[in-house]
């Protein structure tokens, strides 16, 4: 994130409070069933395309970042003897 990005974090249903950050970090790692993770990803995609920002909760707290019109977008597929993935990115 750059230094003139904020954050919408909110402890409470209705209340935002916009936070500047240089950098903030979330990353998850699950198990799940290939379903499950499709359904994760249409999430996502509905966040982007309705709403225009990702959103999501931790420690108790929901945060918000903002998504622009324009964004990069890159897919990687990895395939190796004992594990595959892919990878998507999006930046702005």
């Amino acid at each position: 994130m750059r230094k003139d990005q904020t954050v919408g974090l909110s402890p409470h249903p209705g209340a935002v409070t916009e936070v500047a950050v240089e950098l903030f970090e979330h990353e998850t790692s699950a198990t799940m069933r290939r379903e499950d993770a499709a359904a994760r990803l249409r999430e996502l995609a509905d966040q982007l395309e309705r709403h225009n920002q990702v959103a999501f909760s931790r420690d108790g707290l929901r945060f918000t970042v903002e998504v622009p019109d324009e964004v990069k977008v890159k897919f990687e597929v990895e395939i190796e003897d004992d594990e595959s993935e892919i990878e998507v990115e999006i930046s702005w």
